[in-house]
């Protein structure tokens, strides 16, 4: 399973949007939500950037906005192994 992060904070529609592009993965990928708004590191790092993804794997980050077919783009590696 892959597994990602999503940073993002509470009340954000654009994070919603993205767990909704997330959803027919599924079965493939294991999504860990981060509210930014608790440290402010990330508050520093993502707060003009949010949602943005990041791979466990590679800590490779992904940037809103992204659809699914730009989603498969960028797991092809993992969901190739996992076949």
């Amino acid at each position: 399973m892959i597994q990602l992060s999503l940073y993002g904070t509470l009340g954000c529609h654009l994070c919603d949007a993205a767990l909704a592009e997330l959803a027919p993965l599924a079965s493939s990928v294991q999504v860990s939500q981060v509210d930014i708004a608790d440290s402010d590191e990330l508050m520093a790092r993502y707060q003009l950037r949010i949602p943005v993804l990041q791979r466990a794997d590679t800590d490779a980050e992904l940037d809103w906005p992204f659809d699914l077919a730009t989603l498969m783009d960028w797991l092809a590696d993992c969901l190739r192994e996992e076949a």
